[in-house]
């Protein structure tokens, strides 16, 4: 029965996080949010391409879904072992987002959805990583930069407040999963092409084009084809 309640609670968490906030409020508006920008569905994307509102509500939303699950399923099952209940519900809501089955299995990168589950669940850590994560986007205004330094500041501030192995291990594995899913952050960081907030945003890659290659590489083949 126990372990029934824990496989449910994991399935529910992980439907609960699959839910594509960002490309359902993209195609409310007629666009597909995965054909522009930097074809994220998460809400820092949202917010490029949709507007600061749209952005904020998505960033919300998101956090909402990690939040719900994590913050009830203790309230329901009061009986059962709270850490390892919500260490599951986390890690499935956290998956559901990042690796949603409604759009062959390509998502967002967590970080809202984290913030909420660990809102409801590590509260203390959650804030201190986001104190760093403000000084960094203050100092760069990287929204990548700033979520991959509260990534590794996470698992370094849940023991020195909670001083236990296995939430320090739980908060090291969430970081890594965020800093994984920032890869293509990270290359674009290293080649100084990374998009800042508050500046003027790279145009967008055209339909089909590789990497926001311009339409135009085109265009000396079929030259030579007229010449």
């Amino acid at each position: 029965m126990i372990a029934a309640i824990f496989v449910g609670c994991g399935i529910l968490s992980y439907l609960l996080g699959s839910i594509p906030t960002g490309f359902l409020w993209g195609k409310a508006r007629g666009i597909d949010i995965r054909a522009v920008g930097s074809g994220n569905v998460g809400a820092t994307n949202v917010m490029r391409a949709l507007g600061n509102g749209p952005g904020i509500a998505v960033l919300l939303i998101d956090a909402a879904k990690g939040f719900v699950p994590v913050f009830f399923a203790p309230q329901i099952f009061p009986n059962l072992n709270h850490n390892a209940l919500q260490i599951v519900c986390c890690l499935f809501v956290i998956a559901g987002h990042n690796w949603t089955c409604w759009l062959n299995f390509k998502g967002g990168k967590g970080i809202a959805t984290s913030a909420g589950a660990l809102l409801a669940f590590l509260p203390y850590p959650l804030l201190c990583a986001l104190g760093v994560w403000l000084i960094m986007f203050g100092i760069g205004r990287y929204v990548s930069f700033a979520s991959i330094s509260a990534a590794i500041a996470l698992p370094v501030a849940t023991w020195l407040i909670e001083r236990n192995a296995t939430l320090f291990w739980f908060t090291a594995i969430l970081a890594a999963v965020a800093i994984y899913k920032h890869k293509s952050n990270i290359q674009r960081l290293v080649a100084g092409t990374e998009s800042r907030v508050g500046r003027a945003a790279s145009p967008r890659p055209p339909p089909g084009g590789a990497d926001g290659a311009p339409s135009g590489r085109a265009l000396p083949t079929e030259h030579k084809k007229s010449a």
